[in-house]
């Protein structure tokens, strides 16, 4: 059971870290003025990245494990929603990404500032996921 655990806890500062995101991190990003927020944007969202891709994998690691160990199909599940936050964040989130990079790259610190906000409502996405991942561990660890 420790090993279910520790998925439930990398879902857990999966949500922690897409919460940070998303009502600290872009709101004093978006206070920022427009070139503040073009040299801003660019290291932070790499490391932001880095941080919710690892704990995705990681609690995906862990609820594979879980599942193999115990036979019980809701930790598999619980690996599986965690695991989407990858393909939603290549999908959605990555086209957004380059377009800003595009935009800062350029002349365009302005207008990557309304294309920066869209990006921060499409990251509520990643606290869903990592959401419904933590009460589909809490489920399966009950």
């Amino acid at each position: 059971m420790v090993i279910g655990s520790l998925a439930l806890a990398a879902a857990g500062g999966f949500v922690g870290a897409s919460l940070y995101v998303n009502y600290v991190e872009q709101p004093a990003r978006m206070a920022l003025d427009d070139a503040a927020l073009a040299k801003e944007w660019e290291p932070s969202d790499h490391r932001g990245f880095v941080v919710l891709a690892g704990l995705a994998l990681v609690s995906a690691i862990f609820g594979f494990i879980a599942f193999r160990e115990l036979d019980d199909v809701r930790w598999l599940l619980g690996a599986l929603v965690i695991i989407a936050s990858w393909p939603y964040t290549y999908f959605t989130i990555v086209p957004l990404n380059n377009r800003i990079l595009a935009l800062i790259d350029g002349e365009g610190a302005h207008e990557a500032r309304g294309v920066i906000k869209l990006w921060g409502l499409l990251e509520l996405g990643q606290t869903g996921i990592g959401l419904l991942a933590v009460l589909v561990y809490l489920w399966a660890a009950g």
